[in-house]
């Protein structure tokens, strides 16, 4: 049996960044309104020239430097993104090309702002079954390009940034302990972004739609029960939990999970107000900052979930 152990960690933000002041100059909104309501006080923007795959080649560089192994090494490359740098090719096979990095397997997955637990959950089969020993996933989106700046509900809550993780195949128990991974498209309608490529033009809004009150009633429901599920079939109770890493999207969801859980917040990696939600970036982004700040610890275990449109949710186990 083969077991999935991370191996290195990296992440990267774009220059520039965004605070609550500098939103309410193009929109009227406040400091006082985004952060009483989502707990975000700053975002980061890609700059005009940087591409999807400029941001996940940049954390995933610092992933393999972390891990101490070559691009060469890696036998497969996830990377999880709902704004991809074209139509086709996938931005896992640009980011193959930019690492130099030639003929392994890549490909993309979508899942929104879960697409990091599909991402990391697929990677984890690949290793078990034995049909790759180094995989890169990475999280990676440019979402300010979907957003309306006109529209105070969705613009002030979401920014870019990439963060990836190596695995590594091993013969030790340990790594990824459970994975579980839902999805029901009869709530598509309340978090989506329907705008198309056809004929030449764009079919359909091509900006984020979201209602608000019911991503957050599905949310907090979906991430408490797929919390308590993933605990339970891996044989643990929530006392074996050492950290929680969750999809940083709002505070109050946040929150609601670790209460549900019956954790404390000093046991929850937060970097919300800092990144806003940057979609599928924003697991292995928390995930990089509680290790690079010193805070998770080789052999503590490891919550990791997230929800995004679809709706698609999921949740990940793991020894670090």
């Amino acid at each position: 049996m083969h077991y999935a152990h991370i191996l290195g960690t990296g992440s990267y933000l774009p220059d520039r960044c965004m605070s609550n002041d500098d939103l309410s100059k193009i929109v009227d909104t406040s400091d006082e309104w985004i952060t009483s309501r989502t707990g975000i006080k700053e975002r980061h923007i890609a700059a005009p020239e940087e591409q999807t795959s400029d941001l996940a080649v940049a954390a995933a560089q610092r992933a393999l430097a972390d891990a101490g192994i070559q691009a060469n090494d890696i036998d497969l490359i996830i990377v999880a993104t709902s704004t991809p740098d074209m139509t086709f090719p996938a931005t896992a096979c640009i980011v193959q090309q930019k690492l130099g990095i030639h003929g392994c397997a890549a490909f993309d997955v979508q899942a929104v702002c879960a697409g990091f637990m599909y991402a990391l959950t697929t990677a984890n089969a690949y290793i078990k079954s034995g049909m790759a020993r180094k995989v890169l996933v990475i999280g990676a989106e440019t979402f300010s390009r979907l957003l309306d700046w006109q529209d105070r509900r969705t613009c002030v809550l979401f920014g870019d940034g990439a963060g990836a993780v190596v695995l590594g195949a091993s013969d030790e128990t340990g790594g990824i302990i459970h994975t579980k991974l839902k999805a029901d498209g009869r709530y598509q309608h309340i978090l989506q972004t329907p705008g198309k490529i056809a004929n030449g033009v764009i079919d359909g809004a091509p900006y984020l739609f979201m209602d608000g009150q019911a991503v957050y009633k599905f949310a907090v429901k979906a991430l408490a029960q797929i919390a308590s599920e993933v605990i339970q079939e891996a044989g643990m109770t929530a006392a074996d939990i050492d950290w929680i890493i969750p999809h940083q999207a709002n505070y109050r969801i946040i929150e609601s999970t670790a209460r549900h859980l019956k954790l404390p917040m000093d046991k929850v990696i937060v970097t919300l107000a800092q990144h806003g939600n940057t979609s599928a970036a924003s697991i292995p982004l928390a995930l990089d900052t509680g290790i690079k700040e010193g805070r998770i610890q080789r052999g503590e275990t490891l919550l990791l979930e997230g929800i995004g449109g679809g709706f698609a949710w999921g949740a990940v186990i793991l020894k670090y």
